[in-house]
This record gives C-alpha cells, structure tokens and sequence, in this order.
C-alpha cells in the first residue's frame, strides 16, 4: 500500500494519530525532501529509512517505488507540509500506480492538514465553492491570472512567495481590482510568527510593507 499523509503545516502538535501509527509502521517513507521530513520524524521519534520523491524525480524513482510495492512493502508518501497533492509532485505517482495496479486499491490517503483550507477557514468569506490557483506563474500567464481573480465571481485562493507577494498584490491592484472588494493574506500559519492581514487590497499591500514579509503566503480573495 501507498499511503499519502498529510503533515503539520507548521505546528508539529498538528498531525493525526492515524498519520503517526503509518509512519511508525511503513517499510520505508519517501519525502518531497528528507532533511524537512527528518525533524518530524525525530520530533515524535520514528526511525524509518526515507528517500526523495520530488518536482525533478523521473521515471526510475516511480518504477522503484512501484517495484516495492510489488514486494509487498507498504510505503508512505509526505510532502514538506500539508496535504500531499496540492502544489507538489504526487499526482504523476498515482497515476502511475493505477496504471500499474488497475485491479487494485493500492492508494490510501491519510487526511490532514491543510493551508489552502485553513486560510479559507479564517477567511470568513463565502468558501461554497471557490477557485483555487496554486501558485501564480513566474510570468507567463500571469497577468491572465490575475485579470480572471478581479471578474472572478467566486472566492479566489493562491499560494505566492516571500519575495513576489507585494509585486503580485501591487500588479492586482494596477489591473483595477475593485477597492471596495476585501481580501486575506495568511502568513506563516500555525507558525510562531502567524499573521493575517485583512482588508481592501491598497491597506493589505501597506500592512505587508510596513511588516515583516517573509513567509509563506496564502492570499484570499473576496468575490466579484
């Protein structure tokens, strides 16, 4: 069995007993990276062997993968934080293990936490549905983006960096985003330094530039 498991976003206390006992109980855990992995593990004293999983991984670490579970070894799968699947490599491994196993239930997802919904939680907007983006472009695509986030009639989430969220927010608000229209950026959640800015876009953009700004970003966004 492949066991995806979800991990603390910050806050080592923030993960399931469940996840702990297939930790504790796999053959072998592979990590989007191991030195991250390595803190939770020694937090809650689990010695397992782990290896790499990642963005840059090819085919020869999914065929290992696969090989192992065709020895009748049980694996778990963990992100650097969250639920594995949103914004990292997972998808083509499954997928992959489907094609392989299609007459078997191979994948078992072990829930928990998660930014994009904490965020959306503490938001207070509307989250009956919502548009998720991930994380924007770097470029190309991304006035697109940001165009579709201002008609948008439905709360808009996205992840964006330390060093591109005031650009990403400046460019938004270049573009004619309403200023009537509210919006939360979540920082650093379950973290020490945890902050949510609330607001129209021009007093959020001045609250980040008058604060620390490194982290990690979660920006939600009221609908049209």
């Amino acid at each position: 069995m492949l066991y995806i498991v979800a991990t603390p976003i910050g806050n080592l206390e923030d993960i399931s007993l469940r996840a702990l006992e297939i930790l504790k109980s796999v053959d072998i855990i592979f990590c989007e990276d191991t030195r991250v992995t390595r803190k939770l593990l020694d937090h809650y004293q689990i010695k397992k062997n782990t290896d790499s999983y990642h963005h840059h991984s090819d085919n020869k670490k999914i065929n290992q993968i696969i090989d192992l579970l065709k020895q009748g070894k049980n694996i778990a799968y963990v992100s650097d934080a969250g639920t594995p699947g949103i914004s990292d490599p997972i998808g083509k491994l499954v997928e992959a293990i489907v094609a392989e196993f299609p007459n078997e239930n191979l994948v078992e997802s072990i829930p928990g936490a998660s930014a994009l919904t904490l965020a959306l939680s503490l938001s207070g907007f509307n989250a009956d549905n919502f548009l998720f983006l991930g994380f924007l472009p770097h470029k190309k695509g991304k006035e697109t983006l940001l165009k579709e986030i201002i008609e948008s009639k439905r709360t808009v989430a996205f992840f964006e960096s330390t060093h591109r969220i005031i650009k990403s927010l400046e460019k938004l608000n270049n573009l004619g985003f309403q200023k009537d229209r509210k919006v939360v950026i979540c920082r650093e959640l379950t973290k020490k330094f945890e902050t949510i800015y609330r607001g129209n876009l021009e007093k959020v953009i001045n609250d980040l530039k008058n604060d620390v700004t490194k982290g990690e970003f979660v920006v939600i966004v009221e609908k049209k």
